[in-house]
């Protein structure tokens, strides 16, 4: 399994796409940290732009990624390969190509440039994200063998999660707004990778007075090791889930 991951891992990272990511992570975090003397706003603004950036690119590359290596898997399952085997070494090629981009073009510079706790938890959640929208993205590769359609459910995936997922909560929060909602949001929130990662990060930029009282209710539960350990845990579910899932398909799917 490993020399299969390998071998592919090494053709991604000399992938242009790849590259030009990484140097757009590069520019963009050098940027950030460099417009704004305060580290706390620069990581402010650099998680509003991965949280978005970093989803989108994961499940598009992954999708394609995917689709394009068909004749190669393909190749691998005439051989007396094991398929668990080549799916999981695509999934951990394409995830750690992509950590590895993000890790060189945001990490490297943020612990350069800034020195404080959220800078640290936006690297975790970065690379943790990037594993959750690889993992996503292969579960959207298996579900058809149409390109076309494959690539529209990733992007759902990212379209839901970063976008729709928030416009929900909120009409729930709006239309309850004189019940206790702490709980009930904080329940919500577990249920989407995105708000899991944006609310430790924002709780360690010590901003959640701006969140009012959830924000304190917040801060009492993920401000804590324990909350900090429940939040990771449950990005890992996110990684381990939809990759399950996925991998009972590709077992049983038709190739």
């Amino acid at each position: 399994m490993m020399k299969i991951a390998k071998y592919v891992a090494y053709d991604i990272i000399r992938n242009r796409f790849v590259l030009l990511y990484t140097l757009f992570l590069l520019i963009v975090t050098v940027s950030m940290y460099s417009l704004d003397s305060d580290a706390g706003k620069s990581t402010l603004s650099l998680l509003n732009i991965i949280l978005l950036v970093v989803p989108l690119v994961s499940v598009i590359f992954t999708t394609m990624h995917f689709f394009n290596s068909y004749e190669f898997i393909e190749l691998l399952l005439s051989q007396p390969v094991n398929r668990e085997k080549v799916f999981i070494s695509e999934f951990l090629s394409v995830a750690l190509a992509l950590s590895l981009a993000f890790i060189i073009g945001v990490a490297l510079p943020t612990v350069l440039l800034a020195n404080n706790a959220a800078a640290v938890y936006l690297i975790f959640s970065g690379v943790l994200l990037t594993f959750v929208f690889v993992s996503l993205a292969s579960l959207a590769s298996v579900l058809t063998r149409d390109k076309a359609k494959g690539i529209g459910i990733a992007l759902l995936f990212w379209i839901y999660f970063t976008l729709i997922y928030d416009g929900l909560i909120l009409y729930v929060i709006y239309s309850f707004s004189d019940y206790p909602l702490e709980k009930v949001t904080l329940l919500l929130s577990s249920l989407n990778p995105v708000d899991l990662a944006r609310i430790v990060i924002l709780l360690k930029l010590d901003i959640s007075a701006l969140m009012g009282y959830t924000g304190a209710f917040y801060q009492n539960f993920f401000g804590s090791s324990t909350g900090a350990i429940y939040a990771f845990l449950l990005l890992l579910a996110w990684i381990i889930i939809p990759l399950w899932v996925a991998l009972r398909k590709f077992i049983r799917k038709d190739i």
